[in-house]
């Protein structure tokens, strides 16, 4: 019978200690013998069979298999889950517990749902609450789950004329009467749709009749170097400001804080009964490794070190 490599280090101490009680020449001590003996046949005894290593390899290969048959996730996200760095932190950590390579497209909420409409992903992670719940109910995705929430912040010149406060009215209102330069997303993204919500909100129906209402149709990247370039103001995602701060030194926050600007973050798997080749299998796995208390603590420290406080604050707990 072939044994484990395991079992051919018992067997050799085994033989070494007959071996050496037989060369002793003892033949008035045999109960060294019986003792030798007697190990010998208690490490035969507690070695693994050839078909109980064989279980457990065949075990390990199944769990295997199991993780790289889910294979690709494909996943449409916003641009503030990219931009700050976070997925790429994910990613690695998500292959190595699950064999499921994950692959993002970072576009506005907006385009992220209609990608998953379309049947061009398996998976959606974006934060536009209304329209996520509008995606499920049309049957497009299956159940929506809360993930993790930071704020949105007004940002603008250190040195301008908006003075720094919690109040999101005030700063739009003058922003709106001065004719202040204010760039919008404009890419119907959950920043945008926050954004013209709260001008909605707050009843300034005519806020893009300010001749320096710019609506940039960009990511938040691209939006906040525009911002900066015009001296003007923009509503963006907090997480992104702390990853870019450091590259615009004459910018700084000038509202947060009011309870208009929470910014909540939902995943979604896209409706397999829509497009049966989609990867559910892997999304699953995603939501509920995502959801997951260790995870969750990942997220809540992410960015702590590097910016001295969380990009994002998890709560898939409170569904």
């Amino acid at each position: 019978m072939r044994k484990s490599g395991r079992w051919k280090v018992f067997a050799a101490a085994a033989a070494a200690a007959v071996s050496m009680a037989a060369c002793s020449g003892s033949a008035d001590k045999p109960a060294e013998t019986e003792t030798a003996a007697e190990t010998a046949a208690e490490v035969e005894a507690a070695a693994p069979t050839e078909e109980e290593t064989a279980a457990e390899t065949g075990e390990a290969e199944s769990e295997e298999q199991e993780k790289s048959a889910q294979g690709v996730l494909m996943m449409a996200t916003t641009t503030s889950t990219d931009n700050t760095g976070l997925l790429d932190y994910l990613q690695p950590l998500f292959l190595e517990e699950t064999g499921i390579d994950l692959q993002w497209t970072a576009v506005g909420t907006g385009d992220a749902i209609q990608k998953g409409m379309d049947g061009e992903v398996d998976i959606v992670l974006v934060h536009s609450k209304a329209k996520e719940e509008e995606f499920v109910a049309s049957g497009f995705g299956v159940e929506r789950f809360q993930v993790m929430y930071n704020d949105f912040i007004i940002i603008g010149p250190k040195d301008g004329p908006v003075a720094v406060t919690d109040d999101i009215e005030s700063v739009f209102k003058q922003i709106k009467d001065e004719e202040l330069t204010f760039v919008s997303r404009g890419d119907n993204s959950g920043t945008h749709n926050k954004e013209t919500g709260i001008w909605d909100k707050l009843g300034i129906a005519d806020y893009e009749s300010n001749p320096n209402y710019v609506s940039a149709g960009a990511g938040m990247g691209d939006t906040i170097n525009m911002t900066d370039e015009k001296g003007g103001y923009c509503l963006t995602d907090r997480g992104t400001w702390l990853a870019k701060k450091a590259d615009y030194p004459d910018m700084d926050i000038i509202c947060e804080g009011d309870a208009n600007l929470l910014n909540q973050y939902g995943v979604i798997a896209v409706n397999p009964e829509k497009y049966p080749d989609l990867n559910n299998e892997a999304a699953n796995t995603f939501i509920e490794w995502i959801c997951s208390p260790e995870v969750q603590e990942l997220i809540g420290k992410f960015g702590v070190e590097e910016y001295g406080e969380p990009l994002f604050f998890p709560n898939a707990d409170q569904q």
